[in-house]
């Protein structure tokens, strides 16, 4: 009987034990994951001068760390609150199990752990959290398959980025860098102790939460490490006393909003997994610069809204009773007014800056990439840069007077849509004058003043952006050489009519700012981009280097300069005006004040600013590109100039661009745009007639 006794258990363990060592076996491939172990990561993104702008991450927020840059003191204090033999187990720890074991069978129920922390691993990774004895039986099998494969070291590693430390902060370094803004080697003893204290139950002892029991959870912590002679009092006292800052802050900590949608919608097209693949990104973007472009766009958005007010009291004043429709046509003028601004490097196209709207909370909506609007006089310039290239120069004369065209209805209305523009004195109109005529219309531009000044040099026309005289230098070079200029000069979606002389077509103002480089770049544009590199969790890198476009030689870019710093300082653009620093630009206003722009550049960086309403309502007619843009870039360019005093401040002159003293005045001209020929032989030679 007693054999038959030994022999059923011998049986039976033979059985248990050919069945764990089938478990075993069967278990070793489940620990392929641990090993080639690869989580999901954040991906950051940050400035030019290396400050964190944002972190991306799909669902779990966790910044890798090597096991070489993990602080001796962090292993300490984890192994002595987690596991003190775990350099001396090889996976399961025989003597915790015991007492364990014991306190769970007086219990009745599993009331206490003995895992180590290689099973805590294993649990994180490869099993679930529930307290069955299968799982527990799993667990310690895979703990020992583990030690084998891996080193001590590569199971800290996994085990320190792997573990959630709450609040969304997943693994250690992205918990120091969350809970306390510091690096792991920066962190105090209490710091440390927080943090390996958190894992056990990481939302109850969340610090932004519950910081009592936070810090009684560390003293603990601390004095583990005095009780096994890890620490001296000194120490010890020290860390017992001492209370961190905690930071309760956002996980995708995103300082430019518009930024970080733009480059995360650009990256994406190529990268489809970046939000898990851990990416380092660095932007062309300077965070000091942005935030000086956001001020500079409240700024104007805020005096604009304070005009709108002033009118709007004048419009209600000495009123009891407002009418309904002159509430809706007094709130229309600012009812969704909005901008934008873009700016890039003159040299490269690296983006400085890229604010897409006043209140990205309000409206993620980015109107520097995705809105097409007219940029009305902003346009001129191009024109007459291809004038300059066919032979003009700043002093040629064109005829500033009236002409009379006829047109079928489709193109009496495109014309008749697109004639109000700047004068002299700030952004104004053309008046249009239309005479039906069987089945035409006749159209007859005015300037704004209603007066003519006859023949005009290039250089005033530009300057005090007159209509007539653009129009008029349109039909002498030819709309077919215009337009074919135009779309050299990467303008789009364009109207072949003399429309296009007044900017009667939608562009984005990172598109026109890519345009407008040829000015400011001596004759080659570049197109704005705003990631200079990227780094995989490998530390393989990309670099990314400009994209040129041959237009024009510089010295024919130089005698465009020299008209648009005129703008500046006695035209359209004077509002715009810095000082210390030479500034180039134009202004724009389309019909009605719909659209507002200025667009101008220093010698070593452009700005696109516009302004208006997001449903293409009209702004008020004091809302010009000079007023309402103009304001904001001189604000920009001028703090820009505290933090970057170092940059070139006056435009330089190519040595193929000479000067001379004209009627009085200081003129350049190159070998292709010579001085004009006396005024009598030019009127002879154009036929007009006063």
């Amino acid at each position: 009987m007693i054999k038959y006794i030994l022999g059923i258990i011998a049986a039976i363990i033979l059985g248990l034990f050919s069945w764990l060592i089938y478990l075993y076996l069967s278990l070793r491939f489940d620990i392929d994951k641990l090993v080639n172990y690869k989580p999901p990561l954040t991906t950051q993104f940050y400035d030019k001068n290396g400050e964190l702008v944002a972190n991306i991450f799909e669902k779990e927020n966790r910044v890798y760390v090597d096991y070489k840059d993990i602080p001796p003191r962090v292993i300490e204090a984890l192994l002595a609150i987690e596991d003190t033999q775990f350099f001396e187990h090889s996976g399961i720890n025989l003597d915790a199990i015991s007492r364990a074991l014991i306190k769970d069978i007086k219990a009745g129920k599993l009331v206490e752990g003995a895992s180590t922390l290689t099973q805590q691993l294993v649990k994180n990774i490869l099993l679930t959290r529930e307290k069955k004895i299968m799982r527990k039986i799993k667990e310690a099998l895979l703990a020992l398959r583990v030690e084998q494969v891996l080193t001590k070291e590569e199971i800290l590693e996994r085990y320190l980025n792997q573990v959630y430390f709450g609040h969304g902060y997943y693994g250690i370094r992205t918990a120091a860098l969350g809970y306390f803004k510091k690096d792991l080697y920066e962190l105090s003893l209490k710091e440390i102790a927080i943090l390996v204290g958190l894992p056990k139950a990481p939302s109850f002892y969340d610090p932004t939460r519950n910081l009592k029991f936070t810090l009684a959870r560390a003293n603990q912590v601390v004095n583990r490490l005095k009780t096994l002679g890890w620490i001296n009092e000194s120490e010890f006292q020290e860390a017992i006393d001492f209370t961190p800052e905690v930071y309760n802050q956002t996980l995708t900590k995103n300082k430019a909003p518009y930024v970080i949608d733009y480059a995360f919608k650009e990256l994406k097209k190529s990268i489809p997994n970046i939000k898990e693949e851990g990416y380092t990104i660095n932007l062309t973007i300077d965070l000091k610069a942005q935030e000086i472009a956001r001020k500079a766009l409240d700024l104007s958005y805020n005096n604009i809204i304070k005009r709108d007010k002033y009118f709007r009291s004048l419009a209600y004043k000495n009123l009891e009773i407002f009418p309904m429709e002159l509430i809706e046509e007094q709130e229309s003028f600012t009812k969704t007014l909005n901008g934008g601004l873009i700016s890039i490097e003159n040299k490269t196209g690296k983006i400085i800056s890229m604010v897409g709207g006043i209140d990205y909370k309000e409206s993620t909506f980015n109107r520097v990439v995705q809105s097409k609007r007219q940029p009305g006089s902003a346009v001129k310039p191009f024109i007459y840069q291809q004038a300059l290239d066919l032979g003009y120069s700043p002093a040629s004369m064109i005829a500033d007077i009236s002409r009379t065209y006829e047109f079928d209805d489709e193109e009496t209305e495109k014309a008749n849509e697109n004639t109000k523009e700047e004068t002299a004195q700030e952004d104004a109109s053309l008046d249009d004058n239309i005479e039906e005529e069987s089945t035409k219309k006749r159209w007859q531009p005015k300037n704004y003043e209603e007066n003519y000044k006859g023949l005009i040099s290039l250089r005033e026309a530009l300057v005090h952006s007159r209509n007539l005289a653009t129009i008029n230098l349109v039909n002498d070079i030819g709309i077919d050489v215009v337009y074919r200029g135009l779309k050299n000069y990467s303008l789009e979606d364009m109207p072949f009519d003399l429309s296009i002389t007044l900017g009667s077509f939608g562009i984005s103002p990172i598109d026109l700012s890519q345009s407008y480089s040829m000015f400011s770049n001596g004759g080659i544009q570049v197109k704005p981009y705003i990631v200079n590199s990227i780094t995989n969790r490998y530390k393989q890198t990309v670099n990314f280097e400009p994209e040129e476009k041959f237009v024009t030689t510089p010295e024919q870019s130089y005698l465009m300069t020299t008209m648009l710093t005129e703008v500046v300082r006695n035209g359209t653009g004077r509002m715009a005006k810095v000082g210390g620093i030479e500034i180039a630009g134009k202004t724009g206003t389309t019909n009605n004040n719909i659209d507002a722009w200025f667009c101008g550049f220093s010698p070593t960086l452009q700005t696109i600013i516009w302004f208006g309403n997001d449903n293409n309502k009209p702004m008020r007619k004091s809302e010009t590109g000079g007023r309402s843009s103009g304001p904001a870039f001189a604000y920009f360019y001028k703090n820009y100039l505290k933090i970057h005093p170092e940059i070139k401040r006056e435009f330089t002159k190519p040595a193929e661009v000479k000067t001379t003293i004209l009627n009085g005045q200081k003129e350049y001209y190159t070998e292709t745009s010579k001085l004009p020929l006396n005024k009598s032989r030019l009127l002879e030679k154009n036929q007009i007639q006063f």
